[in-house]
C-alpha cells in the first residue's frame, strides 16, 4: 500500500462522473476531502436528464467541478486534465450495454478503445500516480470454471463490448510496461442501486412491476449473476486507489492468485459480491419489496448472453481489507426508495 505524504488534498479526475457509477465514486471521494474534477460527453444512450441531475448534485458538493465533452475530443479531454493535475485518473466513462453493442458495434470502438487510449495517453504524459480504468466480467465470456478469477485465461469474448474491454485491458498493460505507469483495471460484475441506469434489468423491473408491464426473463430465468449494490462497488474502487502495483523486480515471486504482470505496474482486480443469485431469485426479491408480484415473460437466451457469472473476489480482500456485503434485498429497497422519490410513483 502507498502511504501518501502530508495534509494536501488529494485530486482525482474521473471520466463519466454524470454516469451511475461515475457519480457515486465522485460523491464518495468528495465524502473523504477528495477534490474531484468530473469529465462527461452526456451522450443519449439513455436519459440524458438522469445524467444532469447528477451531475448536478454533484455540483452542489465544494470541490466538485465537470466538463462536458467526449473523450475522443482531444483538446477538450487534455484541457480537463492538464488544468487540473490529478493525483490519480479513474477512468469510467464507455459505451456500455452488451444488447446494445449488437445494433450500433462501431460506437464502442470510438468510446472503448479510442477514448481509452485518450485517456492513457494524458495519464502518461501527466505521469499520473496511479491510473484505474473500468472492465468488465463480460471478458470471461464462455469460460464455464467459476467463480472468475484474474489469474484464468480469458480470450473468448462473446460481444464487441466485451472484445474492447478486453482490449483496453490489452493497452494498459502495454502502457504500464512501456512507461511504468502504475495501472490498476476492475472488472465490474452486476451492478445494481440509486441512481441507476434504466436500461439495466433491474431498474426495468421495477419501472415495469410497478406500471403493470410484463417483464422478459431470459433463458426462462435459469440464468446466475453476481449482484453487486454500487455502494460496495465505489468503496472498493476507492480503496484500491492506494493498492498501487508496483513492477516486480527480476527474478521477483508473485503471490499465488495476484494477477499483477510480471513485466509492468499493472493488476486486474475482480469487484463482485463472491456470491451468485439465480434471476428468479432476485426477481422474487425485487416483488417482496415492492408487495407486487410480476407478470413474466419467459423468453429464450439472447445472442452474445452468458447464463452464469461468478467473481473470486478474494484479491480485492487481500489488497485492500474489504469485501462487497450489501444483501440484494437491502440493496433493492434502497433502490426502490430512491426510484419512488425521483420519478413520484
Amino acid at each position: 500500500m502507498t502511504k501518501w505524504a502530508g495534509l494536501r488534498v488529494r485530486k482525482a479526475f474521473i471520466t463519466g462522473t454524470a454516469g451511475f457509477i461515475g457519480y457515486h465514486l465522485a460523491a464518495l471521494l468528495l465524502r473523504h476531502g477528495w477534490q474531484v474534477a468530473g469529465y462527461d460527453g452526456m451522450t443519449d444512450y439513455y436519459d440524458v436528464a438522469l445524467k444532469r441531475a447528477r451531475h448536478a448534485r454533484l455540483l452542489q458538493t465544494p470541490g466538485f467541478s465537470a466538463t462536458e465533452a467526449m473523450l475522443e475530443d482531444i483538446p477538450a479531454l487534455d484541457r480537463a486534465i492538464d488544468s487540473f493535475v490529478p493525483d490519480v485518473i479513474i477512468h469510467l466513462a464507455a459505451q456500455a450495454g452488451v444488447r446494445y453493442s449488437l445494433e450500433n458495434p462501431r460506437s464502442y470502438i470510438e468510446s472503448n478503445v479510442v477514448g481509452t487510449f485518450n485517456v492513457m495517453e494524458a495519464a502518461r504524459r501527466l505521469g499520473v500516480q496511479h491510473l484505474l480504468m473500468a472492465s468488465t466480467s463480460s471478458i470471461y465470456g464462455a469460460n464455464e470454471d467459476m467463480p472468475f478469477a484474474e489469474t484464468d485465461k480469458a480470450d473468448g469474448q462473446l460481444t464487441i463490448y466485451a472484445a474492447t474491454k478486453k482490449a483496453t485491458e490489452s493497452m494498459g498493460h502495454a502502457y504500464a510496461h512501456l512507461w511504468n505507469l502504475p495501472t490498476t483495471m476492475f472488472r465490474f460484475f452486476t451492478v445494481y442501486g440509486t441512481w441507476g441506469r434504466p436500461d439495466l434489468a433491474y431498474f426495468k423491473f421495477v419501472d415495469a412491476i410497478l406500471n403493470d408491464r410484463p417483464i422478459d426473463i431470459y433463458n426462462h430465468g435459469e440464468m446466475w449473476r453476481d449482484f453487486t449494490c454500487v455502494d460496495d462497488l465505489v468503496e472498493g474502487i476507492r480503496l484500491l486507489i492506494d493498492a498501487v502495483p508496483v513492477r516486480p523486480g527480476p527474478g521477483e515471486a508473485i503471490p499465488d492468485g495476484d494477477s499483477l504482470s510480471k513485466d509492468a505496474p499493472f493488476r486486474i482486480v475482480n469487484i463482485g459480491n463472491s456470491d451468485k443469485v439465480r434471476l428468479l431469485d432476485f426477481v422474487e426479491a425485487i416483488e417482496e419489496v415492492l408487495g407486487k408480484t410480476a407478470v413474466k415473460n419467459m423468453m429464450p437466451m439472447q445472442k452474445g448472453d452468458v447464463p452464469a457469472t461468478w467473481a473470486d473476489a478474494s484479491l480485492l480482500k487481500r489488497l485492500t481489507g474489504y469485501q462487497p456485503k450489501t444483501d440484494i434485498r437491502d440493496g433493492m429497497r434502497a433502490f426502490v426508495a430512491w426510484y419512488r422519490d425521483y420519478y413520484g410513483k
